[in-house]
């Protein structure tokens, strides 16, 4: 008989990188035209630069609170989404995504290994728990990623 932490842990990992009832952050982010990246369709909150650093950042944040004893919260919302008046480049957009991704490969690891107790509370927190934080890590990663995806549409920019 299989663990079932085995089986949870892998679900959980798989999640991270989404795609199973909707588009990856990889789809959504890959090959996206620079010229867009701070376009703003009317009634969109945010433009494609601010949701991609606002995940990786996030994601970085919550990677920091499971692992680090003094973990310091950043501030919200300034410390959290990037300035809308930012113009960045595609070096920066690969950058970022890049970045995403080493901190799903982190959490990944983290998730698989046997040590982590996925509900012990974290003793620095106020009763999280790792897999309280990986759950967050999925959700919030897939609503941006959703936002995106509109955000293509509105742009005109989606194949999918």
């Amino acid at each position: 008989m299989t663990d079932p932490s085995t089986a949870l842990r892998k679900t959980l990992a798989d999640s991270l990188d989404g795609g199973h009832a909707h588009a990856t952050l990889h789809d959504a982010t890959v090959d996206f035209p620079v010229k867009l990246l701070t376009a703003k369709p009317d009634g969109a909150p945010h433009n494609a630069w601010q949701l991609l650093e606002h995940i990786r950042i996030a994601l970085e944040d919550l990677l920091d609170f499971c692992r680090n004893p003094k973990y310091k919260p950043l501030r919200w919302p300034k410390e959290y989404w990037p300035s809308a008046d930012a113009n960045p480049g595609a070096d920066d957009w690969e950058k970022s995504r890049k970045a995403i991704a080493a901190a799903i490969s982190e959490f990944r690891t983290m998730l698989a290994d046997p040590a982590t107790d996925l509900e012990a509370k974290i003793a620095w927190g106020d009763g999280q728990t790792i897999l309280r934080e990986a759950l967050l890590a999925i959700d919030h990663t897939s609503y941006h990623t959703g936002q995106l995806v509109m955000l293509r549409k509105q742009l005109g920019q989606w194949q999918g």
